[in-house]
C-alpha cells in the first residue's frame, strides 16, 4: 500500500481485517503537511447533487467513523451538523434534496426566518432558504489520518516511511516495488493511493486525469469567551453560490473559511505553501458578509493544502491496465476524505476478495457487500489546465 492518507490508510486497515499481510508506505509518514489528508478538519455530509453512490458512501463512512472512534476511544467525528446556505434553488440543490429523501437520510428545510432563529450567527442577505443535515458534521482530519496508521501498526501491519518509485517491468504482474532509498518490496498486490503524487508516478495514465491545485484555508479567531462560533453551537456550512465553506472553531482553533474553487497548480513536493494576500482578503470579505459578528476577527492561522481534481470530480478507482495486481486509487477532488472508511472497505474487497478462513476483523465483523465500482474513464483535462472556477461540491 503506497500512501498513508485517507484512502491508503483505510484500505490498509480493511485489508488487515480481511486477513491480508500489509505494508503501508508513505514518503513522509501519516499526517505530514504535504498530504491532502493533513489539514485539521474536513466536512462530512451526504448532499451530493443526486450522485447517490457518494451519498451512500458518506452515510456508510459516517457509521464507520463512529464505530472506529469508539473502538479507539478518541473523537474524530464532531456531529455539529452541516448547513447548506442556498441563494438559488438550482438543479444541484434540488437533486441533493431529492437524493437525501430517496435514501432516507435526515435533513431539515429552513426558511430564512427559521434560519435566523436557529443559527443567528449567519446573515441571511442574498439567501433564499437553507437546509440542514443534522447527522452530518466534520472530521478531525490530521488526527484521524495518524490514528488510522497507528491502528494499522497495532493490527500487525508494517508502517514504513519510504519513497516508492514508479512500477517497472512489462507485466502482466508487478513482482517487486523499488524504493528510492534502496531495496524493494515484494507483494501479491500493490495499491497506489498517494494523492497528488499519482500523476507523477503514472504520467501517461493519470497526468491529464488528476490535477493538483493549491487550496488556501484560513482560521479566524473569535473574541475571548465567545462560544457562538464553537461546535456544535455553530454548524459546518456550505454556500454553493459563493463557493465558500466553513467549519466551526474546534480544538482551540478559530473558525475555518475556505474557497472551494480551483487554485493554481501546485507541486506537492516542492511547492511553497504560502497563502496569497488576495485569497485572505476574499476570505475576510466573505466572513464579514456572512458572519457579521466576526467582522474584524484576526487571522490566527493560514494553510495551503491541495486538491487532486479530476475533470468530473469523480474518484479514480481501477486496476492498472498493464498490471493485473496493481490498483490506482485517488482523485478525491476535495470531497474524498470523508469517504475514507467506506472507500477503503470497498477497495479492500476488490483487491483481496476472499477473507482468510475463520478470520474476522478487529471489530468482530466482516466487511459489507461491494458497492458499485468506479473506473478510469476517457475523461481528461484539456491542455493548458486548470479550468478556472471548477468546484467539488
Amino acid at each position: 500500500m503506497v500512501g498513508a492518507g485517507a484512502f491508503g490508510g483505510w484500505t490498509a486497515l480493511h485489508l488487515l481485517e480481511l486477513g491480508a499481510r500489509v505494508t503501508l508506505v508513505d514518503a513522509w509518514g501519516a499526517g505530514h503537511l504535504r498530504g491532502t489528508s493533513s489539514d485539521e478538519s474536513r466536512i462530512i455530509r451526504c448532499g451530493y447533487g443526486g450522485k447517490d453512490v457518494y451519498s451512500r458512501w458518506a452515510w456508510r463512512a459516517r457509521t464507520l467513523w463512529q464505530r472506529y472512534e469508539r473502538a479507539w476511544r478518541m473523537q474524530l467525528f464532531v456531529p455539529a451538523g452541516v448547513l447548506w446556505l442556498i441563494a438559488k434553488e438550482d438543479g444541484y440543490t434540488r437533486a441533493s434534496i431529492s437524493g437525501l429523501e430517496r435514501l432516507k437520510i435526515p435533513y431539515q428545510r429552513l426558511s430564512l426566518a427559521e434560519l435566523r432563529q436557529r443559527f443567528p450567527q449567519f446573515s441571511t442577505a442574498g439567501l433564499r432558504f437553507a437546509y440542514f443535515e443534522p447527522q452530518a458534521g466534520f472530521l478531525r482530519a490530521r488526527a484521524a489520518t495518524q490514528a488510522v496508521a497507528a491502528a494499522v501498526d497495532r493490527a500487525g501491519g508494517r508502517v514504513l516511511i519510504a519513497e516508492a518509485q514508479a512500477p517497472a517491468g512489462a507485466g502482466p504482474r508487478l513482482k517487486k516495488l523499488s524504493l528510492k532509498s534502496g531495496g524493494t518490496l515484494a507483494a501479491a498486490h500493490f495499491v497506489f493511493a498517494c494523492g497528488p503524487w499519482l500523476p507523477q508516478l503514472f504520467p501517461a495514465l493519470l497526468g491529464r486525469r488528476i490535477l493538483s491545485t493549491q487550496q488556501e484555508v484560513f482560521y479566524f479567531g473569535p473574541r475571548a469567551g465567545d462560544g457562538r462560533f464553537d461546535a456544535p453551537t455553530l454548524p459546518a456550512w456550505i454556500e454553493p453560490a459563493s463557493a465558500f465553506y466553513g467549519i466551526p472553531a474546534d480544538s482551540a482553533r478559530g473558525v475555518k473559511i475556505a474557497d472551494d474553487r480551483s487554485g493554481p497548480p501546485l507541486d506537492p513536493t516542492h511547492g511553497e505553501r504560502t497563502a496569497s494576500r488576495q485569497s485572505l482578503e476574499n476570505a475576510h470579505a466573505y466572513l464579514e458578509r456572512r458572519l457579521p459578528a466576526l467582522q474584524g476577527a484576526p487571522l490566527v492561522e493560514a494553510r495551503v493544502c491541495q486538491y487532486e481534481r479530476t475533470p468530473d470530480s469523480h474518484l479514480v478507482i481501477d486496476r492498472h491496465p498493464q498490471y493485473d495486481n496493481v490498483w490506482l486509487v485517488g482523485g478525491g477532488s476535495g470531497h474524498g476524505f470523508k469517504l475514507g472508511p467506506a472507500l477503503g472497505e470497498f477497495v479492500a474487497r476488490h483487491v483481496y476478495p476472499e477473507p482468510a478462513a475463520g478470520r474476522r476483523g478487529a471489530l468482530g465483523r466482516r466487511a459489507s457487500p461491494l458497492l458499485p465500482q468506479m473506473r478510469i474513464g476517457a475523461c481528461a483535462w484539456p491542455e493548458n489546465t486548470p479550468r478556472p472556477g471548477t468546484r467539488s461540491f
